[in-house]
């Protein structure tokens, strides 16, 4: 019996020599020293056999069986690191390399290529393009543009105010890029022209409101400046933006920083300002009415230079023209957006449709 454990030994040494793999290894394993295994079969009939051979072949069994399991454990470790060095080479992956399908490398936002292209816009007409806060004080926001104590705007439910303790809601989220009017004018002697684009904050959210969304404020400071160089200036503008055939209107209304002050629109791109479409059908995007409201304007009220009088904008020698609208708002008119919350989503789906 022990020159068949003997054999055994020899035989399971050359299989687990010969094992190319871990499952092979692991057949071998099975093979010699599973539990339907020869050796594991001998080793459970010790007890059958006469006494003077259960020692010799008990303890030469054990003796196999022990080195049998330490060649195994020693095979295997050698077997998984040169599969794994096997499988580094081959299945190497080079994390430089785009992705399958490669993806856009992405594009400029749309409300970020309208903003450029209004500024683009107002540059080739001779104004400048400043930057102003977007946390800023009550006195830049409301006083200084003649925003009376009590004005509705002023209210809680309207402003975004910042608590201060030293300065009780004297801070806010600014309502509009208008600040800028007074604190361009305070450090720039007139003549200025200029537009401000950037975010402002309201509390509105709605399909066609947001908390968040930038406008364009614009203003042009001088000797002899006029209402008819404002429509001159806003036409000039909106025919860059939506075509050489648009006309503009202007229709009276208030703005406590303008006197006096309009609503402009701009004549409907799509059915030409008629209102109807070329099959007779009511144009969904003026709502038959040929025209499009865009923002609000006007000439400066004396009361604002009166803020300013100190830097030269005496209201006595000097007028100006004053107007803002949403950069949101032509981008909805121009790409045919319905829903101005679409541009803040961040859905790829709607943003690829303008790469």
């Amino acid at each position: 019996m022990v020159e068949r454990i003997e054999e055994i030994e020899a035989e399971a040494k050359a299989a687990i020599d010969a094992a190319g793999s871990a499952s092979d290894l692991e057949e071998a394993r099975v093979r010699y020293l599973g539990r339907k295994a020869e050796l594991t079969g001998i080793l459970r009939g010790i007890a059958d056999l006469p006494p003077d051979q259960r020692g010799p072949v008990g303890s030469t069994g054990n003796k196999v069986r022990k080195a049998l399991e330490s060649l195994i454990e020693s095979k295997v470790d050698g077997l998984k690191n040169a599969e794994l060095e096997k499988s580094l080479a081959e299945d190497r992956i080079d994390v430089t390399l785009p992705g399958s399908p490669a993806r856009a490398v992405g594009h400029i936002h749309p409300i970020t290529r309208t903003r450029r292209m209004i500024e683009d816009v107002m540059i080739g007409l001779g104004y400048q393009v400043m930057e102003g806060p977007e946390v800023e004080h009550d006195y830049y926001n409301f006083t200084a543009l003649n925003h009376p104590e009590g004005h509705p705007a002023r209210m809680l439910q309207d402003t975004f105010y910042v608590e201060d303790d030293e300065h009780v809601e004297e801070v806010l989220l600014r309502t509009h890029t208008s600040p800028m009017q007074v604190r361009a004018m305070e450090v720039n002697r007139p003549p200025l022209f200029m537009i401000v684009p950037g975010k402002t904050y309201r509390r509105d959210s709605d399909a066609t409101h947001s908390p968040m969304f930038h406008q364009v404020e614009g203003l042009a400071v001088g000797e002899g400046i006029t209402l008819a160089d404002l429509k001159g200036t806003l036409l000039a503008m909106l025919r860059e933006i939506f075509g050489p055939d648009r006309q503009i209107r202007m229709r009276p209304h208030f703005f406590p920083f303008t006197e006096p002050s309009v609503e402009f629109d701009v004549s409907c791109f799509r059915c030409g300002g008629s209102g109807a479409l070329e099959d007779g059908s009511r144009c969904g995007l003026c709502k038959g009415i040929g025209w499009i409201e865009l923002g609000g304007a006007g000439m400066v009220d004396p009361n604002v230079f009166g803020f300013v009088a100190e830097a030269g904008y005496d209201p006595d020698s000097v007028t100006g023209f004053a107007f803002g609208f949403g950069i949101e708002r032509i981008a909805m008119l121009r790409h045919g957006v319905g829903d101005l919350r679409l541009f803040f989503d961040n859905d790829v789906r709607m943003l690829e449709q303008f790469s």
